[in-house]
């Protein structure tokens, strides 16, 4: 079957991990910690500023491009100021002495982005490095902004592409002499998962449509990507369930499309988080969840 055959030379492609082009240079967030994932403002890894040189001490976790990247954007407490008043950011060269990584991460998805641990014990960088000096929490999540708009748009590729492909084979696959398409069950999910795509596919235009003049707006955004992580995990897990065992194979990519899907949900903020920061920009103020 042509549908199928087309599957699984996707699927050796996706084994594939490519290499990076000599001159290119790949910098990594870091913001979480082992003890600060949603709670940001938990950070401990502290960067001290002595003379012309800052000095960074602490433990990262799940950087994205861990131990791949040519340098690290770093969140850290740079002054004694409780919560979000002590915190900056530092900008980090893999090479820089006193930086190490931990193994690589056995992730469930997200076979393509390297992920390490990252180490910094007594790690010296210029103080022209520092990005965002203490109290400058705010600028920083107001960047994140945009990168919940690239969350939300990886977690649309999984939907859109998990559509395609489903399409393809349920109007190639026959059972009970005819193509599942026939089937009108199967015609009504086609037409959800469709829907679903494509309100997912304008949130996100409109959270950067709207943001040409600036950053994305922490409504838009968060809206974008809740709903596009939401739906993403929907239509890929009824794609699976459209195609069987096929679905099911990992000799074919629709299962990778559900695994990574469910980790847009998680990364970059996880869903209800998104759901706070919209209930947030609804009532006009911050909700402590400390208390």
């Amino acid at each position: 079957m042509r549908a199928i055959e087309r599957f699984a030379n996707e699927s050796l492609r996706q084994r594939v991990v490519p290499k990076v082009c000599a001159g290119e240079l790949i910098v990594a967030v870091s913001m979480s910690e082992p003890q600060a994932g949603s709670a940001l403002t938990d950070l401990t890894t502290r960067a001290q500023v002595r003379g012309n040189t800052v000095v960074i001490n602490g433990t990262k976790r799940w950087c994205s491009g861990g131990g791949h990247a040519g340098g690290y954007v770093v969140y850290c407490r740079m002054s004694d100021a409780p919560g979000a008043a002590g915190i900056g950011a530092v900008y980090v060269e893999a090479d820089r002495k006193g930086l190490s990584f931990g193994a690589p991460e056995s992730l469930m998805g997200f076979r393509g982005v390297p992920s390490s641990d990252l180490y910094f014990e007594a790690c010296a960088v210029q103080a022209e490095n520092v990005i965002v000096p203490a109290g400058g929490f705010k600028r920083l999540m107001e960047a994140f902004d945009l990168e919940r708009c690239g969350n939300a748009t990886m977690a649309l590729a999984q939907a859109s592409g998990a559509l395609e492909d489903v399409l393809a084979y349920v109007q190639e696959r026959r059972q009970f002499g005819k193509p599942l398409v026939d089937f009108q069950a199967v015609q009504l999910r086609l037409a959800e998962m469709k829907m679903k795509v494509e309100a997912a596919r304008l949130l996100i235009w409109r959270a950067a449509s709207n943001a040409q003049a600036g950053l994305p707006d922490m409504l838009e955004s968060s809206i974008a990507k809740c709903f596009a992580n939401e739906i993403s995990r929907e239509v890929c897990g009824h794609a699976v369930q459209l195609m069987g065992g096929y679905g099911y194979s990992r000799e074919f990519p629709m299962e990778r499309r559900m695994r990574d899907a469910w980790g847009w949900g998680i990364a970059g903020g996880a869903i209800d988080i998104q759901k706070v920061n919209i209930a947030s920009a609804l009532v006009g103020r911050r909700f402590d969840q400390r208390r």
